[in-house]
């Protein structure tokens, strides 16, 4: 897929803007890798920029990023060959054992995923696995909620949702619950992090932390030597969601949802109903 950029800056901020009204009415936008067939990957991280911007324009503030797509199948499934990027908002931060209104999301889904908190900034290029196991004040297990503001199959044609909707859509991040046992990224070897993914009590996936580029810290390096060309450093007390290691698992209402990271404890979150 060409890395040039081909949409205009009108057609990337109406993007933008529909995106942004499609979040706040909870009613998804048609794709737009069918309504632009050519657009590109940097079309697409244009138009989160452009998304960004009118979140903190609107009152949000960006508190770190997110890390998507960083296992092999899932890299294959949608015909790239890195991982993709988006920001995490403050109203995103939801409470250990705390109730997330599922109205307020479309078709949500729940992974699991490690959350590096930096302790100092880091700045591409050239970052490696080591600078961010330096940089990173601490680890701990978390709970990241999807959603699509794209449809993710077109009514019409049944054509399924492409990286450059993913990407348009701030790498579909809405959400993100941090708990468990914190670590210094030192004090244990991060690739053999696992974890159980429960939902209503019943397992629905498991996974270990090296699927994760092999090593969880290669997301985080990735991610600062990727946004170095825009200027853009990863900061100090940002919270870096580093890639799931589980494949996403829809959640409805009333759904209660537990993480279990064995000694690293456990991390949950319940669905609540619109009654609740």
């Amino acid at each position: 897929m060409s890395e040039e950029r081909i949409l205009s800056n009108d057609a990337v901020a109406d993007a933008a803007r529909r995106l942004y009204e499609a979040e706040r009415t909870r009613v998804p936008i048609p794709q737009l890798s069918l309504q632009y067939p050519e657009m590109s990957i940097e079309d697409a991280y244009a138009v989160q920029r452009e998304l960004v911007a009118l979140k903190v324009a609107g009152g949000l503030v960006v508190r770190g990023r997110k890390i998507g797509l960083t296992s092999k199948v899932m890299q294959r499934a949608v015909s790239i060959s890195e991982p993709d990027y988006g920001a995490l908002f403050d109203n995103m931060f939801f409470d250990d054992g705390g109730i997330v209104p599922a109205g307020r999301f479309i078709r949500p889904r729940v992974e699991v995923e490690l959350a590096f908190i930096l302790g100092e900034d880091l700045t591409g290029p050239g970052v490696t696995l080591f600078d961010v196991l330096r940089a990173s004040e601490y680890v701990t297990p978390a709970l990241e909620i999807l959603d699509a503001r794209v449809q993710m199959s077109d009514p019409e044609t049944g054509h399924l949702r492409t990286i450059v909707d993913t990407i348009s859509d701030n790498a579909a991040d809405a959400g993100i619950v941090l708990g468990g046992r914190v670590v210094r990224p030192m004090d244990i070897d991060l690739r053999w992090v696992s974890a159980l993914l429960l939902r209503n009590a019943s397992i629905e996936e498991s996974g270990v932390a090296a699927a994760v580029l092999n090593h969880p810290a290669n997301g985080v390096a990735w991610l600062a030597n990727r946004l170095a060309p825009h200027g853009v450093s990863l900061r100090a007390g940002e919270v870096i969601l580093a890639g799931s290691f589980t494949k996403p698992v829809f959640a409805e209402p009333g759904d209660t949802f537990v993480a279990d990271y064995g000694p690293l404890g456990t991390v949950s979150c319940v669905f609540a109903r619109e009654e609740d």
